[in-house]
């Protein structure tokens, strides 16, 4: 037996209690004639004390050998501490050493195993097992543990069935770029790694497995940010015999289960609003709600005057940031210099002070009096102390640079608060975007979504105009979740192949397998698919997925730690067909 007791389970209670603990060398202060020395696992840090006049001299001498990182064993009493640690649950004892076993000596680390480290992101990626040792990459592992947990207990006390569907699939040409792998036994084939277990997950729904669920790893070869890695986790359902009504109650559910047992938060509203107004409002489909800033369409009132910068552009747009009406000149100079980064790629910005006496100082005052500039604090809801922000030109374009100022500027006022929870609904997506480069049309979300019955009509007429029966649920600012009541039944399916651009031949070449399902009885459902990975974070109140990741990549796509992708050898290259002048 290596160890009778964890590292962070002993306290008063046990004293004078003979116990056995293993665990890492988290430091140790040498006093010459007394030693004590930090014992860590991954439950805590006991302190161990080995005493010259109590200790056998062997052991003390032995301990005084030991190393940052050390893996030991040791025997002893527990005994009450002298100067007492409040700061963690084992601070009112520590233990007599009588007996020590060095189980594994251990190298100098490259960065020191504290919460402030002093090792760069790089040198930790590289030992990420040495990283995790940390407790804050620690606690965030056990966190997603939390969370999965919590998913899958409530998922299945719905009588949710969680199912395994292949990782080894076919490619399919929508949606992003999948990693292949060829096959060996079929020259000159391969298969995909899947993007989503969708066709699997509705031919559940056919095989009448009414209610699934699977935490599952998916894969996508596209560029990395913050809050993407090429692997990822999806908690993915599917459900039959429903509309939309009944998935959206479902997983409002658990959502509030994960907030109330995760974070001791009620929510009691989800909100509900169109893609349309989120556009409108908010400039993006998966706006903030946490703050006001709401977008005030400005065109009306910005117009009529001599102003050729307004008079020129489809959108005129203004948001009203709180109590920024006493901004400087110069911190107005830097959220103009902003917004004109390549990254966001406005051309200029005009600003109105909302002054305390009703009247208003703008940077065109030359072409906008006081009743016009009422009129912009009107649309923007704006108050007395407030700095109205102004951009135009093409709609889409425009709106998209609001909304990424509207998110600096929360930022900046600490109206982003990580610790409070706004979640909603948007829906009625356009079923079809237009690839201006191609004039082709793609599936928004993928091309098993069901148009709205009565949008059906327009599918002939005015595709771009057809809603989807489709979904996502945003939280803070993050899209955490999507889905769409699916198609199921074949000429409905043959029907969106053939208005996504494919041929007959195309369309049963890729998805004839699920278009045959469907004719063997295929049920109404739908389905929604949740990012563990971001759902973690932002319940752990960051952004970034990365560390409630065990092993995660680079921003390249590097596992930087076991030094993946590389190269393989030429034998394996002959085996799998593969040419080595293609590579």
């Amino acid at each position: 037996m290596y160890r009778s007791h964890n590292c962070g389970e002993l306290n008063a209670s046990n004293i004078n209690t003979e116990v056995t603990l293993a665990g890492w060398v988290q430091k140790s202060r040498d006093k010459g004639f007394m030693n004590w020395v930090d014992l860590r696992d991954r439950y805590g840090i006991t302190q161990l004390i080995f005493d010259e006049s109590r200790t056998d001299k062997t052991v003390f001498e032995l301990a005084k050998t030991l190393g940052r990182e050390f893996v030991i064993q040791v025997k002893g009493t527990v005994i009450e501490r002298e100067a007492k640690n409040k700061n963690i649950p084992t601070g009112e004892i520590e233990i007599l050493v009588s007996e020590l076993t060095i189980l594994n000596a251990a190298l100098t680390p490259p960065f020191t195993i504290e919460d402030e480290t002093d090792g760069g992101e790089d040198i930790r990626m590289k030992y990420r097992y040495l990283d995790i040792r940390r407790n804050p990459v620690k606690n965030s592992l056990l966190f997603r543990h939390k969370v999965a947990m919590e998913v899958r207990k409530y998922l299945s006390d719905l009588d949710f069935c969680e199912v395994e569907t292949p990782y080894l699939i076919k490619s399919t040409p929508e949606g992003a770029r999948d990693f292949v792998v060829p096959s060996r036994m079929n020259e000159g084939q391969f298969y995909a790694l899947p993007q989503s277990p969708q066709t699997f997950k509705q031919l559940l729904m056919v095989g009448g497995m009414d209610k699934y669920f699977q935490i599952v790893k998916c894969f996508r070869d596209e560029d990395l940010r913050a809050d993407r890695q090429p692997e990822f986790t999806q908690i993915d359902c599917e459900m039959a015999f429903v509309e939309q009504e009944d998935i959206l109650n479902v997983f409002e559910g658990l959502t509030r289960h994960l907030l109330k047992e995760i974070k001791g938060i009620e929510v009691d509203k989800f909100p509900r609003i169109t893609y349309d107004y989120a556009m409108k409002t908010y400039g993006n489909d998966k706006p903030d709600i946490r703050f006001g800033m709401k977008f005030g369409e400005l065109n009306e009132f910005a117009q009529h005057k001599e102003f050729p910068v307004f008079n020129s552009a489809e959108l005129v747009v203004g948001i009203a940031v709180p109590g920024a009406g006493n901004y400087t000149r110069k911190e107005i100079d830097g959220l103009i210099d902003w917004v004109k980064r390549p990254q966001v790629g406005a051309s200029g910005m005009v600003y109105v002070k909302c002054n305390e006496d009703g009247t208003f100082k703008s940077s065109v005052d030359k072409f906008y009096d006081n009743d016009d500039l009422a009129n912009w604090a009107k649309a923007t809801e704006a108050n007395s102390g407030d700095m109205i922000f102004v951009l135009s030109g093409p709609a889409n374009k425009t709106r998209a640079q609001l909304s990424a100022l509207r998110m600096e500027l929360a930022t900046r006022l600490g109206l982003r608060n990580p610790e409070e929870f706004a979640p909603l609904w948007v829906v009625d997506f356009p079923l079809l975007e237009l690839d201006e480069e191609s004039g082709r049309y793609h599936a928004m979300h993928h091309p098993f979504t069901s148009p709205k019955p009565e949008d059906m009509a327009l599918l002939e007429t005015e595709p771009g105009k057809v809603r989807a029966n489709a979904y996502d649920m945003v939280l803070n600012g993050n899209e955490i979740g999507g889905g769409s009541i699916r198609i199921h039944d074949k000429a409905t399916q043959q029907l969106m192949f053939k208005y996504l651009g494919f041929t007959e031949e195309e369309a049963k070449a890729q998805f004839g397998f699920l278009m045959d399902a469907f004719q063997f009885g295929a049920p109404p459902h739908g389905g929604l698919a949740f990012g563990l990975d971001r759902l973690v974070a932002i319940l752990g109140g960051q952004e970034t997925i990365r560390d409630f990741i065990a092993f995660p990549k680079n921003n390249s796509g590097r596992d930087v730690m076991i030094d993946a992708p590389s190269t393989i050898d030429e034998s394996q290259l002959k085996e799998l067909h593969i040419k080595i002048d293609s590579i």
